[in-house]
């Protein structure tokens, strides 16, 4: 029992129950074997202190008025910044179904009232591992992000490019309706996509003139360096066919693996999209930075060439229309349209 004691000596454990009684006896058993509590006696009260404390466990209760511990769950768990903190329920009802919209609802673990204090503190103690193991994940991904971060501070051009291609991943996703957890991906991969560049060296990737040969086949291999760094990360493997093939191209030209059309992973192809129109609309040392028309312009030239997935071009172009920083004066929809769906094969 001392060692139980000493693996959740100081975690931060929330109760949010509307009995007081309830609620003040579960606190006090608990602080006396270390854990630090906090107390909420109803669904608001509780969400309020998941965000400012950020405990490492949240002991619910499923009957509350105005929300109920369903409710309360799925809220914790919609949000980034939340969704990994574990959740037990405490109920009454031990039947099947209330369990099942639990576990629905984000629901890690239950209890059934009136509960054993013993099975409690074993209970805190497995959700507590489980959520230092967690956050030593979102650590690693913490590092990795930063690494991405660091190799686009190495280019003055590159400045605020993940950020934007993040922006205009998830936009994109969002019109196309796909789900949170790939939209999620897109976001990944946006920030992470170039992460491999931390591999290659300053005097090609800063390299104002036009690179030899030999220094283009030492670039084409960022894509690998990346899939490699991000590679050992679960929480990242969705991530991984952004980073690897986001240089490859619809007509098979691109890198590293000569992929066309349809072999190429749909984010991929979506951040290939995305991260084309940022190039173009951004300052490079070689060129200012083209105005939107005249981006699209581009784009739809190049997609009649086959470099670009003609359906994701479209869709984005439609994304465009809706920001309005975007200043799009270009009124030929229309020929837009036709030329994406009639003259590519």
């Amino acid at each position: 029992m001392e060692n139980l004691m000493q693996q959740i000596r100081d975690s931060k454990v929330l109760i949010v129950d509307d009995e007081q009684e309830a609620v003040d006896l579960m606190s006090t058993f608990l602080e006396q074997n270390g854990v630090v509590v906090f107390k909420a006696y109803n669904g608001e009260s509780g969400l309020e202190l998941v965000q400012k404390e950020k405990p490492d466990i949240v002991i619910l209760d499923l009957q509350m008025p105005k929300m109920n511990g369903f409710e309360v769950s799925k809220a914790i768990k919609s949000k980034n910044e939340t969704r990994l903190i574990p959740i037990i329920m405490l109920t009454g009802n031990s039947d099947f179904d209330a369990r099942i919209s639990g576990l629905e609802s984000g629901v890690d673990d239950f209890m059934t009232k009136p509960y054993n204090f013993k099975e409690l503190l074993f209970k805190v103690r497995n959700l507590v591992n489980l959520k230092k193991y967690t956050d030593e994940l979102e650590n690693a991904e913490s590092v990795i992000f930063s690494l991405a971060m660091a190799v686009e501070a190495r280019d003055d051009y590159t400045e605020g490019h993940c950020t934007r291609l993040a922006y205009y991943g998830e936009l994109l996703g969002r019109h196309l309706n796909l789900p949170e957890e790939q939209v999620r991906a897109i976001i990944q991969g946006a920030y992470l996509h170039d992460i491999g560049k931390i591999g290659i060296s300053d005097n090609i990737l800063l390299k104002k003139g036009k690179l030899t040969d030999e220094e283009w086949e030492i670039m084409k291999k960022h894509p690998e360096i990346g899939e490699n760094i991000c590679k050992p990360l679960k929480s990242l493997r969705f991530a991984l066919p952004v980073i690897r093939h986001h240089q490859e191209r619809f007509n098979g030209s691109g890198y590293p693996d000569k992929l066309k059309g349809a072999e190429i992973p749909f984010n991929a192809r979506l951040i290939a999209v995305v991260d084309f129109f940022d190039a173009l609309s951004t300052h490079r040392p070689y060129r200012a930075a083209l105005p939107a028309d005249e981006c699209i312009k581009i784009m739809i030239e190049e997609t009649l060439q086959g470099y670009w997935d003609p359906f994701l071009i479209n869709e984005f172009f439609k994304v465009l229309k809706q920001i309005k920083e975007t200043q799009i004066t270009l009124k030929d929809e229309d020929y837009i349209d036709f030329c994406l769906t009639n003259k590519i094969i």
